[in-house]
């Protein structure tokens, strides 16, 4: 029986985009892309700005980078490296996901680069 992992899914999100608002939501979709499969894989996929989202809005945050931004986002995913099992790693350059990827490393988590190398997606 495949173990069922919840994966972290890190990639570019605010990087690249001059906090372009359209921009950002383009890389967001580019990270959820992957979660449906992962999900009828029987794993559950997470994104930290599903979390971040709400509370930097909760918080007031009205430009990425403002205090509020730099109170959550990056926090949020720290937190949720400690519950998550796994790490997908996306294509993009973004300083974020390298320091997702240093932690998960440090933590012994799986880092995976593609997604047909996760149990169940080949």
């Amino acid at each position: 029986m495949m173990k069922k992992l919840m994966i972290l899914v890190a990639g570019p999100y605010r990087s690249g985009t001059n906090d372009d608002p359209a921009l950002m939501r383009q890389n967001l979709s580019n990270l959820e892309a992957v979660t449906l499969d992962l999900f009828r894989a029987g794993h559950l996929p997470v994104i930290g700005e599903w979390l971040a989202l709400p509370l930097l809005h909760l918080a007031g945050s009205k430009v990425p980078g403002d205090a509020p931004y730099n109170e959550i986002v990056y926090p949020v995913a720290e937190r949720l490296l400690q519950k998550c099992d796994a790490i997908l790693r996306m294509d993009g350059v973004s300083k974020g996901a390298d320091e997702d990827v240093r932690i998960g490393k440090e933590r012994g988590l799986p880092i995976f680069y593609k997604l047909s190398d996760i149990p169940g997606c080949a």
